[in-house]
């Protein structure tokens, strides 16, 4: 079966790079499906999983926080904001994350404390919802 060359990137690291049978992400306007000589595509992602499934059948899952996607037809690039591998996600963190941030938009003072509280609202309810179809695998 033909493969596709991935990597995922973030300004911290190189979270994965390799070979992909299929790579499923959430686009800006939904989620994307990329199989090996998809056409060529720039578009920017939402936060949320990023689903690997590998040339030897095994999956690799990658939370993002948004970023760019670019797909040429041998290679899947994903330059996100931020990236955390699926096995280091921790739900109890993103809980209380979560429940602080609605907490600030509650208490905002400003618009700006607002958006920036509804940002990180919104950020980590994709990563407990990529923590979810994690465990689901």
């Amino acid at each position: 079966m033909a493969t596709i060359h991935v990597d995922v990137v973030s300004a911290e690291a190189s979270i994965f790079s390799g070979e992909a049978k299929f790579v499923a992400l959430p686009g800006e306007a939904g989620e994307l499906g990329i199989l090996p000589r998809h056409t060529p595509l720039i578009t920017r992602i939402r936060p949320g999983a990023v689903r690997i499934e590998k040339a030897d059948g095994d999956e690799e899952f990658v939370f993002v926080a948004g970023g760019i996607l670019e797909v040429q037809p041998g290679t899947v690039t994903v330059l996100a904001d931020t990236a955390i591998r699926g096995h280091d996600l921790d739900e109890a963190k993103a809980t209380e994350a979560k429940r602080l941030a609605e907490e600030a938009m509650k208490n905002a003072k400003s618009d700006i404390d607002f958006a920036k509280a509804q940002s990180e609202f919104a950020m980590m309810a994709a990563q407990i919802a990529a923590i979810t179809k994690l465990r689901k695998k």
